[in-house]
């Protein structure tokens, strides 16, 4: 099955699954409070369904459009604008009879149900397969930046040791990326001096620039040789798999970056290696290096467990009780949620370019792996359901946060807004979110034609 096969299934059964549980969010308390719910949808029935059936007084079906779901609560003003129906007498079981808060409960039902369902889904995951991670402490010789431009421009140098973004301390190197671009300040420890940086403002929209270089930072692994490639020019040279390299004409050598710098400054010319070998043993070796900085040899080999017990850094594995992932998720679940809202206040600030990073359906599918993994599905599955939540409870008309702010609005003052102004209101607010939408599936299509 193909990679785009396999992420548009999962894609479409995270997103049938949340939007089922969002709207069953509002559904329950709707029932509870005796509120007649008309429709419950996966997906948009405009102008035919896929599938319906009536139980009861719900008509219960899958529409055609896949751009979310509804359920059409009586006696309500939602994207269905029935207005026809809200010039009737308000009738015992529509939602406009009933008190303020039970409409806020049955409004803020979706969003409720989407956070819960990211951090059942974080606590599982937390008891299921705990956390694997590398402590950025346990870097022996800090990060290699592979990508010079962009680390010039956040001020990251090869060997610097990450040690905290504003002002706090960076626990471990698979969080680095997502610190750094929430982040305002960086520091970091350069030769055994600590230095404080000022991330540049607009350091999203660099690495948006070119999404292929976003993760500039990597591991510094030893440069080891796993063979010789056919045909090389170095075939005859004593290369060994397993070698690892020390020097290079006298000067050290031992990680990737530091022989790939070496060979770019002896193109064409012999050079002098030492290694160790897998024995324990040191070889000196003459080689070849091309016109091209290439020896000829394939590097690899090493496992990073292999790396571990070289002490080029540690793996930190963390396993949960049942009862230890319940606080663990959690804990998961808020971090990601402010994470998200760090994030999105730097989309509405124009200068930092990070709105250039807005993604619609293509990218959301992108998030999915593209072969079946059942752990990467959920996590994929639990961020998307706090992005749901929270960009549900945004106070924009036509969204769950809008009918709370106008909820709101009436309990504090004692003043309904009237049914007109509802109206108006729920009109802008969808405009707003075609908009919207038009704009992120815009970015993804000019993403797929131009870069």
């Amino acid at each position: 099955m193909s990679p785009i096969i396999i992420k548009t299934i999962q894609f479409f059964l995270s997103l049938s699954l949340l939007i089922v549980l969002h709207e069953l969010g509002h559904f329950i308390p709707a029932k509870i409070f005796k509120t007649r719910v008309e429709k419950f949808y996966l997906f948009f029935d405009v102008k035919y369904s896929l599938f319906k059936k009536k139980i009861g007084e719900t008509v219960y079906g899958i529409g055609w459009l896949p751009l979310g779901g509804y359920v059409k609560i009586a006696g309500m003003i939602d994207e269905s604008m029935d207005t026809e129906a809200m010039k009737e007498e308000p009738k015992p079981w529509e939602f406009r009879s009933k008190p303020a808060w039970q409409r806020l409960i049955i409004m803020l039902g979706g969003v409720t149900v989407n956070f819960i369902l990211a951090v059942i889904i974080y606590i599982g995951m937390a008891y299921s397969y705990g956390d694997q991670y590398i402590p950025m402490e346990s870097l022996r010789d800090g990060v290699w930046v592979t990508e010079k431009e962009i680390g010039d421009k956040v001020g990251i140098q090869t060997g610097d040791k990450i040690i905290a973004v504003d002002g706090e301390k960076l626990k471990t190197f698979n969080s680095v990326f997502i610190e750094l671009i929430n982040g305002n300040t960086i520091t970091i420890d350069r030769d055994g001096q600590q230095i404080e940086k000022e991330i540049p403002i607009d350091f999203i929209s660099t690495l948006l620039e070119d999404e292929e270089k976003v993760r500039f930072l990597s591991l510094r692994a030893p440069f080891v040789v796993n063979k010789v490639s056919k045909g090389s020019h170095n075939s005859n040279t004593g290369f060994m798999a397993k070698d690892e390299f020390l020097s290079i004409n006298g000067s050290e050598a031992v990680y990737r970056d530091q022989v790939m710098a070496l060979l770019e400054e002896n193109k064409g010319k012999d050079i002098n290696i030492k290694v160790s070998r897998a024995d324990g043993t040191e070889a000196d070796l003459v080689a070849k290096v091309s016109d091209d900085a290439k020896l000829g040899i394939e590097i690899g080999g090493f496992t990073m467990k292999d790396l571990e017990d070289r002490g080029y850094f540690r793996i930190q594995t963390q396993k949960y009780t049942f009862l230890e992932a319940i606080p663990a998720g959690i804990d998961k679940g808020v971090t990601t949620l402010s994470s998200y809202v760090k994030q999105l206040k730097k989309i509405f600030n124009p200068s930092t370019g990070a709105y250039k990073g807005v993604g619609g359906f293509a990218a959301i599918g992108s998030m999915f792996p593209d072969t079946w993994d059942w752990a990467a599905f959920w996590s994929t599955t639990a961020l998307i359901s706090i992005i749901l939540a929270f960009m549900n409870i945004l106070p924009i008309p036509a969204l769950d946060g809008g009918h709370v702010m106008f909820l709101l609005y009436e309990m504090v003052t004692g003043r309904k807004p009237s049914d007109k102004f509802l109206e108006y209101a729920q009109m802008v607010g969808f405009f707003l979110l075609i908009g919207l939408l038009l704009f992120a599936n815009g970015n993804d299509l000019y993403k797929w034609l131009f870069k």
